[in-house]
């Protein structure tokens, strides 16, 4: 058991060590190519963060451990909303005043709704992956075609890093994503067996947790600088892209069966994360360290009855 438990630490502290990198290579990258801090925060440090959602399904659903997979997906959309947000607002009150998001947390919805009703099928199949990976193509050329601008304002050690350090950083990123993956797998795996848990749970919870790291790292850096709209466009975006692209790009390679208890908890939960952020998203209510320890709890509640 000691050594699975340091595969799974090794691999957590590999995905966080990846994940900041290539979030860096990526925020650089879409530095030099005149993107806003909004559009930098719903795609490409969205996508960044949410490589270690991909490296995890993927390696999860070719070892035939499906129910890692989707778990991941789910419960990392779950934790972004209750644990990523509700601790950068504890550590920073979220002013979402003056950020329009209403689009994106729409497309939020939209994409749920649309995974949901797939699931119910039974299997999120080549098909339905190639489904989901058409809506990733729709939501990206919207985001991209309305985005463009000087994003000069952006503060980090990213602006003006030249594009050696910005290979540098991607390079790093994209070789220690894959080998924290596997180890992160094969330990999580094995500790399921042990203690006669489901793959599903354990997806849902310790894997979730440790794949949305790298949300947590963007986001409380960005709400610390005064950057609410990259906070909370991270989190929006990331949820996006782990329903689309992630469970699109797992399912096209490995169909994944999906879990019944998902289909009963689960899925109904992450939608109603996702619905609980309206008020702040479309009203402009702030997002108070109150109402951050509220999520924390709510999360809290939530695995104490999966487990």
């Amino acid at each position: 058991m000691v050594v699975e438990i340091l595969l799974v630490l090794g691999g957590l502290a590999l995905l966080v060590l990846g994940g900041d990198l290539l979030v860096k290579g990526a925020v650089g990258l879409s530095l030099k190519l005149g993107m806003t801090p909004l559009v930098v925060g719903l795609t490409v440090v969205a996508f960044g963060t949410s490589a270690p959602e991909l490296l995890v399904s993927l390696s999860a659903a070719l070892k035939g451990s499906s129910g890692i997979a989707m778990g991941n997906v789910v419960g990392s959309n779950i934790a972004n909303v209750l644990v990523i947000l509700g601790f950068t607002a504890l550590v920073s009150v979220i002013v979402t005043k003056g950020h329009d998001l209403r689009e994106s947390w729409a497309m939020m919805i939209g994409a749920s709704v649309l995974m949901i009703a797939l699931a119910f099928t039974g299997e999120i199949g080549r098909i339905e992956g190639m489904i989901l990976l058409a809506a990733l193509a729709l939501v990206l050329w919207r985001q991209l075609t309305t985005g463009r601008a000087d994003a000069a304002d952006v503060d980090g050690t990213t602006l003006g890093a030249g594009w050696g350090r910005i290979a540098l950083w991607l390079g790093a990123g994209l070789v220690l994503l894959p080998l924290g993956a596997n180890l992160l797998v094969a330990g999580a795996s094995d500790i399921a067996r042990a203690f006669g848990i489901s793959d599903t749970v354990i997806g849902l919870t310790l894997v979730a947790i440790g794949t949305s790291l790298p949300e947590l790292a963007a986001s409380v850096a960005s709400a610390l600088k005064g950057r609410a709209d990259m906070a909370l466009g991270n989190v929006v975006g990331s949820n996006i892209f782990n329903l689309l692209a992630i469970l699109g790009i797992t399912a096209v390679v490995s169909p994944l069966p999906v879990p019944p208890e998902m289909l009963r908890l689960d899925l109904w939960v992450m939608l109603g994360a996702s619905l609980l952020l309206a008020p702040f998203l479309l009203r402009g209510v702030s997002l108070s360290r109150p109402v951050g320890a509220a999520f924390v709890v709510m999360y809290g509640a939530y695995a104490w009855v999966l487990l």
